[in-house]
């Protein structure tokens, strides 16, 4: 049992320190225009927005309330800002569709 509650707290751990935005800033931020422009969708929401819709959900869950699926998700936004992180394009990023694509995962390059 040990094993698994370590599991548990290292995702909670790794999600707590790849999302930067609060859940009320995230939530803002996806009512916005440009959050909508980024991302890949088959013509309906793109995974990133949908993604930040569950973060927010995420955000204000008890963490003794997170499911499998819940820490699974939580590993999935991880990887994925960990990975664009990495990709950062040179110049100012304030505007860029690199920098709302992290911001529709819960983080902020800017912060």
């Amino acid at each position: 049992m040990a094993g698994r509650r370590e599991e548990r707290d290292e995702a909670v751990s790794a999600f707590e320190e790849a999302v930067n935005m609060t859940a009320a800033q995230l939530e803002k931020w996806l009512a916005t225009d440009e959050s909508k422009s980024v991302d890949q969708s088959d013509g309906g929401e793109s995974v990133g927005h949908a993604s930040g819709r569950r973060i927010v959900t995420l955000l204000r869950t008890n963490k003794g309330d997170l499911s499998d699926d819940d820490l699974a998700h939580m590993r999935k936004v991880v990887g994925y800002v960990h990975r664009h992180v990495k990709q950062r394009p040179g110049g100012d990023v304030t505007e860029t569709r690199w920098r709302y694509s992290l911001m529709n995962w819960g983080h902020d390059p800017l912060k």
